[in-house]
């Protein structure tokens, strides 16, 4: 069978690249190791998928060149994701917190489907439990070598599409197996690490935080780089929670950032107002009307907790503002690439035609998705990075 490109991986990008190439008339074979494909996109959004973000822009990515993004992003919008998935699901989406559009049937299965029916109607091929173990450029194109149902052979195409993911989460099959054949062909490669991704404290802190497990607040996150407003949630070995992860993007060791654990208020204004209905009430008391009473009692040792609002001295209600508002946090690390969402870093974007994600070291080797170095925030924007890459590459494969 002669193919007009080989992809590796059937992920997100894997996927829509393969069902676009249906839609243009080509043939395209799909190589993925795993005996399911979408893995990620099943257990994206604890299994419903939030797969685009309504409000998607260059600024929602950390990448060493932003304005590589215009091309594939103008290429295909969010508009085109809704469209897709209205037109060949027919999945209708719905709008949650912060433009996160996930399936009305919150099922995340309903997404891969709607390629698995594309590829089916067009005549594209998936392998599954296919496990590439190297690609070779020849005077004809690539070989490609890939071992299947214990058998290994050789495969030769003109064009191959790395689509195989990142680092995230090996037990979902993911490997590094992209970013070796980007090296290997000379590419330059972004520092990887562990995105979207839990932060841990160890040490004399360790256990206040290992005793507020459970505990979620919305609040603001921030550092010299930028801020999230969402919820935080304490863990056995730290934070998590949507703001942590955000942050964790623009976060390096050894860093501290900051936490307002009550950004909707003016700590100042509120002892103000108790002040003028007579302060009876205690510090404990007023905090206690924003935050949990395990919280209030895990700031026994930062905050004078029995003392009466009325007598409050300049310097407690200075302290009361900075623990509240401006709450330092120094991880000591992450949770890994196990608990990561995304990895961050890949193949260097200045490498990469912006049109088409073909290398401009090797002619016929396109690289997209998780791989390069592109990295969305938490919320929907790394599968519309994934649908647009993929599109691109179709388009020119």
């Amino acid at each position: 069978m002669k193919y007009d490109a080989i992809v590796i991986g059937a992920g997100a990008c894997g996927l829509m690249c393969a069902a676009q190439a249906g839609l243009l008339g080509k043939r395209v074979l799909v190589l993925e190791r795993n005996s399911k494909p979408g893995a990620k996109i099943l257990i994206s959004g604890g299994g419903r998928c939030n797969y685009t973000n309504l409000h998607t822009s260059i600024d929602n990515f950390v990448t060493e060149n932003p304005n590589f993004l215009y091309s594939a992003f103008s290429q295909w919008t969010v508009d085109d994701t809704i469209s897709f998935f209205e037109g060949y699901g027919p999945i209708q989406g719905a709008e949650k917190t912060l433009g996160q559009l996930f399936p009305t049937s919150n099922k995340a299965k309903d997404i891969v489907d709607v390629f698995l029916r594309l590829m089916n109607q067009t005549g594209q091929e998936l392998w599954l439990d296919s496990l590439v173990k190297g690609v070779l450029q020849t005077d004809k194109g690539f070989e490609i070598t890939v071992e299947r149902n214990g058998v290994v052979q050789k495969l030769n195409t003109k064009k191959v599409v790395m689509a195989s993911g990142g680092l995230p989460v090996q037990k979902m099959g993911a490997s590094d197996f992209a970013i070796r054949v980007a090296r290997d062909f000379g590419h330059r490669i972004v520092r990887t690490a562990p995105a979207l991704v839990p932060l841990t404290i160890t040490g004399k802190d360790a256990a206040w935080y290992a005793a507020l497990a459970g505990n979620s607040v919305f609040a603001r996150v921030w550092n010299e780089r930028i801020s999230f407003e969402e919820n935080i949630l304490f863990t056995h070995w730290g934070l998590s929670g949507p703001a942590i992860l955000q942050i964790s993007s623009y976060w390096r060791a050894g860093e501290t950032f900051s936490i307002d654990l009550l950004p909707t208020h003016r700590l100042d204004q509120l002892i103000k107002v108790e002040r003028q209905l007579g302060g009876k009430r205690t510090v404990a008391q007023l905090l206690q009307d924003h935050f949990s009473k395990k919280l209030v009692d895990a700031m026994a040792d930062m905050l004078p907790l029995t003392l009466k609002i009325a007598s409050l001295s300049k310097a407690d209600a200075q302290r009361m503002q900075d623990t509240i508002h401006r709450f330092q946090v120094k991880p000591a690390g992450d949770k890994g690439y196990d608990k990561a969402e995304v990895m961050s870093g890949g193949v260097a974007t200045d490498e990469l035609n912006a049109k088409t994600l073909e290398s401009n070291l090797v002619k016929g080797l396109y690289f997209g998705g998780e791989a390069v170095d592109v990295t969305g925030w938490l919320g929907g924007y790394n599968f519309q990075w994934a649908w647009a890459s993929g599109y691109a590459i179709a388009q020119a494969i």
